[in-house]
């Protein structure tokens, strides 16, 4: 199996953040280990992206310390191999590790460390890492040196830039500075867009010259559009269990997964947030069985998509 979005503050272990709370000496908004699992997965009643989005912000409040990060990393690379998955991208904003100091260089080292011990101890499986800029107001030098740092650390490890947050607060189209500035680069990148957003957030992601969009189920909306992501061979890192959680689809049977990939788009399966969303790759595979009634075949042309898409080759 493989696995190209999942997001390391949204796939933590709730014992690890309760325990990095105490070892750091942070208060947390939970009286238990319980309740802090509580407070890490997204409500039933999940309203919007945003809404999912604050369940990151129990993890982040650990992730401040370079071996909390290492830690982090490792332990995900741990599950993910316990999975069975081959190859997996974990992607995280570094500049969300830096309230205490830490700069994205040493949060950057922190996690390759973490993943290059994983490796080691389960040499199954291989991992990439993905650098995400956010999407926010006022935060064009921080996107722009997590680019940088993509650059300069880009080796078997480090392995793309990509872009995400509230995408219906802060448009695409905002941050193509910060892509144009990937290109120059020629940075492997991905854009989270048309998840929250419609099919004029996808256009503006393929204006940066992205092959792979995280989600992209807004792309059903737009016959042309999905002409354009079959023709061209984009890739859709697509992510059903979230997209419900988020109210993309208000039911998982009205979810686009199946139309868009019978329209021949390159449609891949992925967990996005294990902790968050309460999933894993496995679990997503065997939803779109159940539901869609995918066949094993077609689920290995998905798996294949994914590896051809990978950025570690």
């Amino acid at each position: 199996m493989i696995e190209l979005h999942l997001h390391l503050d949204g796939s933590l272990r709730p014992k690890t953040v309760w325990e990095l709370a105490k070892t750091q000496g942070i208060k947390l908004p939970a009286e238990s280990l319980e309740e802090t699992e509580y407070r890490m997965r997204a409500p039933k009643n999940c309203r919007t992206l945003n809404e999912y989005l604050e369940r990151f912000d129990l993890p982040l409040l650990v992730l401040q310390e370079e071996e909390a990060v290492e830690l982090a990393v490792y332990q995900l690379t741990e599950d993910l191999a316990g999975l069975g998955v081959e190859y997996g991208e974990i992607r995280f904003a570094p500049q969300l590790s830096t309230k205490k100091g830490l700069s994205q260089a040493q949060v950057v080292e922190a996690a390759m460390r973490g993943a290059r011990r994983g490796m080691k101890d389960f040499p199954s499986i291989r991992i990439g890492l993905i650098l995400c800029c956010m999407r926010g107001k006022d935060l064009l030098s921080e996107n722009l040196e997590t680019v940088e740092m993509t650059s300069r650390y880009l080796n078997d490890v480090v392995c793309g830039v990509d872009l995400a947050g509230a995408e219906a607060l802060y448009p695409t189209s905002m941050f193509e500075e910060v892509f144009r500035r990937a290109g120059e680069l020629s940075l492997p990148m991905t854009i989270h867009a048309g998840e929250a957003a419609g099919p004029e957030s996808i256009w503006a992601a393929l204006a940066c010259r992205t092959k792979r969009i995280g989600h992209g189920v807004a792309a059903v909306k737009d016959p042309e559009l999905m002409k354009r992501l079959a023709e061209e061979k984009i890739t859709l890192e697509v992510c059903v269990t979230s997209n419900c959680d988020t109210k993309v689809v208000e039911d998982v049977k009205d979810h686009p997964i199946r139309t868009l990939f019978d329209a021949g788009v390159r449609v891949t399966v992925n967990s996005d947030n294990m902790t968050v969303s309460n999933t894993n790759i496995q679990q997503e595979e065997a939803l779109l069985k159940r539901v869609w009634g995918f066949t094993e075949a077609e689920l290995e042309t998905m798996r294949q998509y994914a590896r051809e898409a990978a950025f570690l080759k």
